[in-house]
């Protein structure tokens, strides 16, 4: 039966370059980043997905009225099982980032070219490399008549690029969707080879810091309080002192510790001479699971207290990013079930990781339900020329179709 349903994969050439290239024309850019959200590319596919014989299809429309038609649409394609049991899911995103910088790319980034064995274009890898390796492997079932063991759900949800609250979150929020012995595949991350699957992340924590002092002649000091000064003995205690109290290290991370580093800062004054009395900067925290993030602000806490009495300003912060994650774990079916079909299509043995960034996994675990991430990437994602291999959407596909094809008792 595999071998049937691998060679049909393997014929899909056609459909899968024309579902990559027409998805590449209508560009899924947040209204965040200056476009109209995701409903042109989902109405699309919707249509596609019917066309080629998969029509249970349900929209779940977050509301937002910056988008076009108001929406921020989400849609399940199910395809049913002789079990309605332990449900597979295989969720990706619709949604793109810019392009970027366009003198940087060697064609329009909304046109797909196909060369040498790639497909190149915004969006192809991220996230629709895993998008199309799922719509060929639910396509095989339902073209060829073979009911799965189990049931089969294809979620393509909104707004994964800037935070997922029209997403995930709110589908979490708002529907009731998912069972406690549900399992998901989230093909949106992972390595060359396919041989890392993974179930951890760290927590996360975005901060917004800002310093209100008194401005002043840059040759009174005396007379003002500089907020700038401030700002920049809290990011270097910060970043020195938060590790000493959140010391452990984990090997399924890299870097197996947590980090604690000042990124951005915001424009204060624009001479030299003005001391500023006002400063903002940001922090980007990735903490191991192991530590509540409530215990890492209330370090936070202190540092800026002492800081604030010390330099005569007044600090304060916004969790502008704060998310928890659970673990799946390492020796849980879903894993081994994965493990198992990346064997037996690419021949390679995996291995659970954790990664210090955010995956929409995340949401799903803090519920209960066992997420993994894993795609065979070359992690061309947010560049100019983003690239996805012909071979790496066909081979997904055989993977995702060998775990629509698993006994699970």
């Amino acid at each position: 039966m595999l071998e049937k349903i691998y060679s049909y994969i393997e014929s899909s050439t056609a459909n899968l370059v024309e579902l990559e290239t027409e998805l590449c024309k209508r560009p899924a850019l947040s209204p965040d980043s200056g476009g109209v959200g995701e409903l042109d590319k989902v109405e699309f596919l919707q249509s596609w997905l019917k066309a080629h014989g998969i029509t249970q299809l349900e929209r779940h429309d977050a509301p937002d009225s910056r988008a076009k038609g108001g929406v921020r649409p989400n849609l399940i394609a199910t395809i049913p099982g002789k079990s309605d049991t332990r449900r597979l899911w295989i969720m990706s995103h619709t949604d793109v980032v810019p392009p970027g910088e366009l003198s940087l790319w060697n064609n329009d980034p909304w046109q797909v070219v196909v060369k040498d064995g790639r497909l190149i274009g915004r969006g192809v890898e991220d996230n629709q490399q895993g998008l199309t390796s799922s719509v060929l492997a639910a396509l095989v079932l339902v073209q060829q008549g073979i009911t799965p063991p189990h049931t089969v759900k294809l979620l393509f949800v909104a707004d994964e690029e800037m935070g997922s609250e029209y997403g995930i979150q709110w589908l979490l929020a708002n529907r009731n969707l998912f069972r406690p012995d549900d399992m998901v595949v989230i093909p949106d991350g992972g390595d060359e080879k396919g041989e890392t699957i993974e179930v951890a992340e760290k927590n996360l924590l975005w901060l917004k810091i800002k310093t209100q002092g008194k401005q002043c002649h840059g040759s009174r000091p005396d007379q003002g309080a500089n907020a700038h000064l401030a700002a920049c003995e809290l990011a270097v205690r910060l970043h020195d002192e938060l590790p000493l109290r959140f010391n452990a290290h984990n090997t399924l991370f890299d870097p197996d510790y947590s980090t604690f580093e000042p990124t951005k800062h915001e424009a204060n004054v624009p001479n030299v001479n003005t001391i500023p009395g006002d400063d903002v900067f940001y922090m980007d925290m990735r903490v191991l699971p192991q530590y509540p993030l409530q215990d890492v602000l209330a370090e936070v806490d202190r540092i800026m207290m002492e800081v604030s009495k010390k330099r005569g300003v007044e600090m304060s912060y916004e969790a502008l990013q704060r998310v928890e994650s659970k673990a799946t774990s390492p020796d849980a079916p879903l894993v081994q079930f994965l493990s198992r079909a990346v064997q037996q299509v690419y021949g390679v043995d995996t291995r659970p990781i954790g990664i210090g960034g955010g995956t929409v996994g995340a949401y799903l675990r803090n519920v209960g339900i066992d997420s993994v991430v894993w795609g065979r990437l070359h992690e061309s994602a947010h560049q100019p020329n983003e690239y996805a291999l012909i071979e790496n959407i066909i081979g997904d596909a055989k993977v995702m179709a060998t775990l629509m094809m698993e006994e699970r008792k």
